[in-house]
This record gives C-alpha cells, sequence and structure tokens, in this order.
C-alpha cells in the first residue's frame, strides 16, 4: 500500500453514504485525521481544518456539481488542496478541474494506492504552503517594525541604488542612510543585500518603490 502522510487531515464531501464510509476508514487506517461531509454546505459550516488537509470532492453531487464548488471556494478565498473523483470522468471535465488548482482527478473506481497517493500529494502541498504563508506573515511583522523613513530607505536600497543616491533623493546625508541602513538589516533579521531584497520582492516593496519614485 502507498505511504501516506504521517499526519493531516482528509475531509470527504460524497452524498454517497457507502463511499464516505470507505474513504474514512482507509484514511484513518493510514493513521491521518477524517472529516466526512454528506454536503458542501456542511464542509463549510464545519470550517477548514487547523492542520494541513486536502479535501476529497465528488463532482456529482445533489445540489451542487464539485466543479461548481471547487470554483466558488476559490473565489472565497478558501484554500485547500482538493482530489476530485468521479464516476463520469471526461476529458473536459478533467481539465476544467485542474485549470480549478484540483491536485488530481481520480475516476471510479480507483485503488487505495491511488487514493493515497492523491492525498499525500495533496497535503504536503497544504503543508508547504501553510509554511510558506507563516514566513510571510513573519516577514510582514518585521517589516511593520520599521520606521516610516526606514521603510523608505528599504525600498529605495533594494532598487539598487547606493547609499549616497539614496541621500540624494530623501534629501539626507550618507552617513544618515547608513545608519538607517543597519537598523533595517538588523530589524528584518537580513544577512545580505540579497537576503533583503528577496524579502522586498515577496512583500512588492521593490515593485512599489519602483512605480513610486519612477526609478
Amino acid at each position: 500500500m502507498s505511504q501516506a502522510p504521517s499526519s493531516g487531515c482528509v475531509c470527504v464531501v460524497d452524498d454517497d453514504i457507502e463511499v464516505r464510509g470507505a474513504l474514512g476508514s482507509l484514511f484513518r487506517s493510514s493513521g491521518l485525521d477524517v472529516a466526512l461531509h454528506e454536503t458542501t454546505e456542511a464542509f463549510l459550516s464545519a470550517g477548514l481544518p487547523s492542520q494541513a488537509s486536502c479535501l476529497v470532492l465528488d463532482v456529482r453531487l445533489r445540489g451542487e456539481n464539485g466543479l461548481d464548488f471547487q470554483e466558488r471556494m476559490a473565489g472565497q478565498g478558501l484554500t485547500i488542496p482538493v482530489i476530485l473523483i468521479t464516476g463520469h470522468g471526461d476529458i473536459p471535465m478533467t481539465v476544467r478541474g485542474m485549470r480549478a488548482g484540483a491536485i488530481d482527478v481520480l475516476p471510479k473506481p480507483f485503488s487505495d494506492e491511488q487514493m493515497l497517493a492523491a492525498v499525500a500529494t495533496a497535503i504536503e502541498a497544504d503543508r508547504a504552503r501553510r509554511a510558506a504563508a507563516a514566513g510571510e506573515a513573519a516577514l510582514r511583522e518585521r517589516y511593520e517594525r520599521l520606521t516610516p523613513r526606514e521603510r523608505e530607505v528599504m525600498g529605495l536600497v533594494v532598487t539598487g541604488l547606493m547609499n549616497k543616491q539614496v541621500a540624494a533623493r530623501m534629501d539626507l546625508s550618507e552617513i544618515t542612510v547608513k545608519i538607517h541602513r543597519g537598523n533595517v538589516m538588523r530589524k528584518m533579521e537580513a544577512q545580505s543585500l540579497a537576503d533583503l531584497v528577496r524579502m522586498a520582492e515577496l512583500m512588492g516593496v521593490r515593485d512599489a518603490t519602483i512605480q513610486r519614485f519612477n526609478i
């Protein structure tokens, strides 16, 4: 049997009680947490899991098409990797699902190995997304600690301007710019200018500065 992630949660939305039960047993036997739902609204009411997770979503549901729901989630900013399952798969449906961000589309009947492999990929993708989001949140928190002047200096420095050029644009002395720049490096915990540039690009600071100062 394929290896599933050692931890994580699989949400299942399928209006067939037998399919829900079989998938629940499969995932629990692999050490995963499980949340089973008959309808999309029940899934939404429960809220997204706090841990790395994925959604196994049947395409043919009573009340709402799974593909429509997948797109509705995206429109609402609900981020969870989706694995579509269907007994009526065709190429256009598969293309639509993948374009909407589905990790995989599995036609019924699928094997345990196929499902567990898809779930492993989906949960690891969600774990990576969560780690990246946490890193960006920490980065923005550090950026908020900068004074307005330090943020301006940072923005100009990461565009490639030298200290004396930054000083001229801000009508400051070069030594003052050096002090602000040192504070920026320390508060942002940047190990190098390249590190600071990477941070600025992640937050959109560099592009905003280029546009603001027409650099």
